[in-house]
């Protein structure tokens, strides 16, 4: 169904387009004329219009010949399959066209593919269907005695519906001793019967005659009616009733009202008494005539007893009479002109009209309309024209036919539609108006192309979503509308052909809605962007792309890691603390690290578990760990720690680091690491560690070489601890672990070499060598041991010795 609603709006646009050739055409050529006989059945066949126009039957079936008239009334039908023109209904000529001769119906041919316009006639000839009949069946004429022969005394007419010569022809009348009949002609063309007297009437011999009055018409075979004529013999009265004179002649405008006073004859009797009283009446007047005029008998004023209408009747004859009391009678004959008025207005007939228009054509026709108005001169004249502000023009054509065309290519998106008055005016006094009101759709035509209503997008996403997690949406519109404006979204390959995008995003082709695939990870992947399209369904299928830049958001799922102490280690690290150490000596460093970012990565350090509170302190910004005061005696040798590393993520992430700490007179001594031990197995260590120093003091050599190695110890100790505070691991973690600002975390990033001793069962940590360039003036450069080294994921260089 869509398909052919398209082909047969293609099929008037090109009829419209050949509109204006085709009347020009039809301008320069005679009218084709055929004619029928009323009464003619329906369907009776008039003509081929097939043979007349010189096609063959396929040719005609496919240029769509078509019939129209004015008024879009149609008395003829058109047979598509044989080409022949065929009556609609039965005609009666006297209905269509009344006393008009000739009868011609005007219509039009119109022809596609290539257009062709035919103006075209119908004569409806009249046939003898119609019988004279006289409107008063008797009359009653009376003759004074002393008439003279060849004395004429009119009759009244007979009426016959039919023209031509099926109209009446004559009138005679039945045999008799004293008259005759003379048939007479009118201005107006039609006959009446005038009697004659032949001879002298006495009425003391006949006092009255009856006479048989016989109109016949010219048809073949002719028909007839007849009237009873009464024939008085009246005594002598020599003076007949005379009028001022003949004729009168009267113009009245076919508005004025019932009742209004047309004119007043006047006729005088010289006679007296009796034979001088006048009165008057209508004379031979017709249906039509009785119908819409009055006199009065006393007074001779002649009335209106019903509307006029110019365009039905512009003229009347009307006979006046006036008889006296004795019988004799006087003529006059009145003229009435009637005069037009402008009552009625334009009429405005549409022959084709097409609806939608395709936008961004040229010059398109868009209605062919024909105009008239049934009023007569200035009254008739007509103009026409359309609103102004709008893009359509209408060109006059031939016989009262107007076009109307698209004056510029239409935009649908300016603008859908259009609603079109087309004004018709007369020219008459008032001026009369007449409007038809249309409607004109604008089809769409796929030529505008979607438009994103942003050109980028950033979209935020935390990670460790769940799949299929909507993220955010992408929106396009399109101007066009129908199927041009539905918009389909895609995503485009990525520029970076090593982002996996079609394991990462999905989009709903639909809305635009955007999907995540999988869980993101912040730590695997930041960000990433890639481009989506826009694409309506016209055709050819219009698009456009936006950029859409997708962050994913840190959570705080990563726990602090401790690189040192290392925490997996079979063997416990123990760090070594003389019992000299002054107040706020540095034991250790606590290191870690998170794999978060922002404040999930913020770490802060303290001491959750202490053998004896208070003689340790943990900087909570740098997880140092300090002497918090002076050792004593009292002080126990061995002591397990506690650090607790906790983030600043919602919620909180930590973790724990144990430290082994060991009080001794001289580096030297050696140590075991620090189990969970019981209270007899912390007297026996104690006797141990009183044994070695009982032995360290039997040598003074073996004492001057410990106490020079201590010293070396202490010195690079120190350096250490200096070169500690102000470097951070680097590698795979974030380098704004320490911010010495007063964010309690680091702001520079450190690298060691690690080096654990593992000949005698105890594993140390040494800062051996900063991994970093030094930066003059803040760390001293230590001692490096060359030796070979195995780096770690950690930027940690082990060392084993």
């Amino acid at each position: 169904m869509e398909a052919s609603g398209k082909l047969i709006c293609r099929q008037r646009q090109v009829l419209f387009h050949f509109l204006l050739l085709g009347l020009s055409l039809a301008g320069a050529a005679e009218p084709r004329r055929y004619s029928v006989v009323e009464e003619t059945e329906g369907s009776s066949f008039v003509t081929s219009l097939a043979k007349n126009l010189g096609l063959e039957q396929r040719e005609f079936s496919r240029r769509g010949v078509r019939v129209v008239s004015r008024g879009n009334k149609l008395h003829l039908q058109l047979n598509q399959e044989t080409g022949d023109l065929l009556l609609n209904e039965k005609l009666d000529r006297e209905d269509l066209c009344g006393h008009t001769e000739p009868c011609v119906l005007h219509f039009q041919v119109l022809l596609e593919s290539p257009f062709e316009f035919f103006q075209a006639e119908l004569q409806v000839i009249d046939i003898n269907d119609h019988s004279p009949v006289f409107l008063d069946k008797e009359m009653l004429v009376k003759v004074s005695e002393s008439s003279p022969p060849g004395t004429t005394f009119p009759l009244k007419n007979a009426e016959d519906l039919d023209v031509g010569q099926n109209n009446i022809e004559n009138y005679i009348i039945s045999p008799n001793s004293y008259f005759r009949v003379l048939t007479r002609k009118r201005s107006d063309g039609r006959k009446y019967p005038e009697l004659v007297l032949d001879k002298a009437l006495d009425r003391e011999a006949e006092a009255e005659l009856r006479l048989t009055l016989t109109a016949l018409d010219g048809g073949s075979p002719p028909r007839s009616g007849t009237a009873q004529v009464y024939i008085e013999v009246v005594d002598v009265n020599d003076n007949a009733p005379e009028f001022e004179q003949p004729f009168y002649r009267v113009q009245i405008s076919e508005d004025s009202p019932i009742g209004f006073l047309v004119v007043k004859v006047s006729a005088t009797d010289v006679d007296t008494g009796v034979n001088g009283e006048i009165s008057y009446s209508l004379f031979q007047a017709s249906d039509e005539i009785s119908k819409t005029f009055k006199v009065d008998s006393l007074t001779g004023e002649i009335e209106l007893k019903k509307q006029l209408d110019f365009e039905k009747l512009q003229s009347y004859e009307v006979n006046i009479e006036a008889r006296d009391a004795g019988g004799f009678s006087g003529k006059c004959t009145v003229l009435i002109q009637v005069m037009d008025v402008n009552d009625h207005a334009p009429e405005v007939t549409m022959s084709a009209f097409t609806s939608p228009i395709p936008e961004n054509a040229p010059e398109t026709v868009v209605a062919l309309f024909s105009v008239s108005d049934l009023d007569s001169g200035e009254n008739g004249k007509i103009n026409c024209f359309i609103q102004e502000d709008l893009p359509f023009l209408l060109k006059s054509s031939v016989g009262n036919f107007y076009t109307l065309l698209t004056e510029k290519p239409l935009d649908r998106e300016s603008r859908a539609e259009y609603n079109v008055t087309i004004t018709v005016t007369d020219l008459g006094t008032p001026r009369l108006t007449t409007h038809l009101n249309m409607t004109v759709l604008v089809s769409d035509v796929n030529d505008n192309v979607p438009a994103f209503t942003q050109i980028s997008y950033t979209l935020f996403v935390r990670e460790n979503n769940s799949p299929a997690l909507h993220i955010g949406s992408v929106s396009a519109t399109d101007r066009d509308s129908s199927t041009n404006a539905q918009v389909t979204y895609s995503l485009l390959p990525p520029q970076d052909p090593h982002l996996p995008l079609a394991s990462l995003v999905s989009i709903n082709a639909d809305n635009g809605h955007l999907f995540a695939l999988r869980s993101l990870d912040y730590e695997a992947l930041q960000e990433f962007e890639f481009r989506v399209r826009a694409a309506d369904r016209g055709s050819p299928a219009l698009s456009s792309q936006a950029l859409v830049r997708v962050l994913v958001l840190d959570a705080n799922d990563n726990s602090p890691f401790v690189l040192y102490p290392l925490q997996n280690s079979s063997v416990p690290c123990t760090e070594l603390v003389p019992w000299a150490a002054e107040p706020g000596y540095l034991v250790t460093k606590v290191v870690a690290v998170d794999g978060d970012s922002g404040q999930n990565a913020w770490l802060s350090y303290q001491l959750l578990k202490a053998t004896e509170p208070g003689l340790f302190g943990v900087w909570a910004h740098n997880g140092e760990v300090r002497t918090s005061r002076l050792l004593s005696e009292r002080d126990a040798a061995k002591h397990r720690l506690v650090v607790l590393v906790r983030d600043h993520g919602e919620p909180p992430r930590s973790a724990t680091a144990t430290l082994h700490v060991l009080l001794v007179d001289a580096f030297s001594q050696p140590f075991l690491p620090l189990p969970e031990a019981t209270p007899s197995q912390a007297q026996t260590e104690s006797l141990t560690v009183y044994l070695v120093v009982a032995l360290a003091s039997v040598s003074s050599l073996f004492l001057l070489s410990v106490l020079l190695f201590v010293a070396v110890r202490l010195c690079r100790r120190s350096r250490a601890a200096s070169v500690g505070r102000c470097l951070v691991p680097q590698g795979p973690f974030p380098g704004y672990l320490v911010d010495v600002s007063g964010t309690r975390t680091p702001s520079q990033s450190y690298q060691y070499e690690v080096c654990l001793a593992g000949d005698s069962g105890t594993s140390e940590f040494k800062f051996l060598k900063p991994i970093l360039p030094n930066i003059q003036g803040q760390c001293p450069e230590p001692e490096m041991e060359d030796n070979s080294n195995t780096r770690n994921d950690f930027g940690f260089s082990i060392q084993l010795k």
